[in-house]
């Protein structure tokens, strides 16, 4: 880790550690905690980690974005961090300048398509776009024949079918018909509709990863506090047993949405061994997310359902993050559709330069 990279990840830490430590914003009952904390992040440059200084932004790395992403998650705290930094991520790809404020991307889900019409407006609709009514602008994948465009779009201008995710997060969906975006450019010709869809799935995967590790901390703090019989619940075998296969399912996501993140930064374009790294990982998050959470809730009992506790607050997020640009069904058909098309002979081959 570099000294940056490094006073990157701990300006992140400590923000969050001030302004949102989750069990804090549990107690408190309301939202006033969501203005202070996102005007910090912005003031440290954080939201625009993505964007390059000549499009308004703060110019650092794929890597240390991914690790933003994997602090924020540790935290489960619900503002859009992550939907505005992979906004910043999609304008830059088509030289766009990137707005101040709170941003969303879309579409997010497979088989949804917005176009570009000949009079410049554009038409379609697009589901589950996370914190879309909290965002001030949403960047948009655009289709105009053949061509693939990024659009900015003003979120004011949309209309919305207001929805919620299972973490009771805004998961709206989007009409973009005849709204006229603010600015529209050309995306790379090695950018294609699913570079979306790969790159916010990666972004879910880091988050996965962080939550976990913040799950993981909690339940083993927990377990030492807790007594029964006599001594803290952390001495009974199966409570070990839980918590050492918590801690491999946290292992297992973080090393496998670090890889991913790893091959994004080094590669130019989602090539197939990038495919193959966040298909892994989002697969591999994804069944973290359903196993950790189960074990979780079983180290802490019922108190963990409760509202007045934070567990809750984790498990809800990784649950809806594990279907948020693709679950790991959809990656895992995904996935062993491109192996059987590459034929056998290929398959050894791409694993092994990984």
């Amino acid at each position: 880790m570099t000294e940056a990279h490094s006073a990157i990840v701990e300006t992140t830490q400590r923000m969050f550690r001030a302004l949102a430590e989750p069990q804090t914003l549990v107690l408190t009952g309301d939202e006033r905690w969501k203005a202070p904390l996102w005007r910090a992040l912005e003031d440290a440059g954080l939201t625009r980690a993505w964007v390059p200084e000549q499009l308004n932004g703060a110019g650092a790395g794929l890597q240390e974005g991914f690790e933003i992403l994997v602090v924020a998650g540790a935290y489960a705290v619900a503002v859009p961090l992550a939907e505005t930094l992979l906004a910043g991520w999609l304008l830059t790809q088509a030289g766009l300048m990137v707005p101040a404020g709170m941003m969303s991307v879309a579409p997010v889900r497979e088989g949804d398509s917005i176009r570009l019409n000949e009079d410049g407006t554009l038409s379609g609709r697009a589901g589950g776009v996370p914190f879309a009514r909290d965002a001030a602008h949403i960047a948009v994948v655009v289709r105009r024949g053949e061509r693939t465009l990024v659009a900015l779009v003003e979120r004011a201008h949309c209309a919305l079918d207001t929805a919620e995710s299972i973490a009771a997060e805004p998961s709206d969906s989007v009409r973009f018909d005849g709204v006229r975006p603010v600015a529209v450019a050309e995306a790379p010709q090695e950018f294609s509709a699913d570079s979306l869809l790969l790159m916010g799935a990666a972004v879910r995967a880091a988050q996965m990863s962080g939550a976990l590790q913040g799950l993981l901390e909690r339940s083993v703090a927990y377990a030492n506090e807790r007594a029964a019989f006599g001594r803290p619940i952390a001495k009974f075998q199966a409570i070990q047993h839980g918590l050492a296969r918590l801690a491999g399912e946290a292992a297992a996501a973080l090393a496998a949405a670090g890889s991913a993140a790893d091959a994004i930064g080094n590669a130019g374009s989602f090539d197939d061994a990038v495919y193959l790294e966040i298909a892994s990982a989002k697969i591999r998050a994804g069944e973290a997310a359903g196993a950790g959470a189960a074990i979780a809730h079983q180290v802490h009992g019922a108190i963990g359902f409760s509202a007045e506790h934070v567990l809750h607050r984790y498990t809800q997020r990784l649950w809806a993050w594990r279907d948020d640009f693709g679950a790991e069904s959809l990656w895992a058909l995904r996935l062993g559709t491109q192996v059987a098309a590459r034929g056998a002979d290929a398959l050894w081959p791409l694993l092994a330069t990984r």
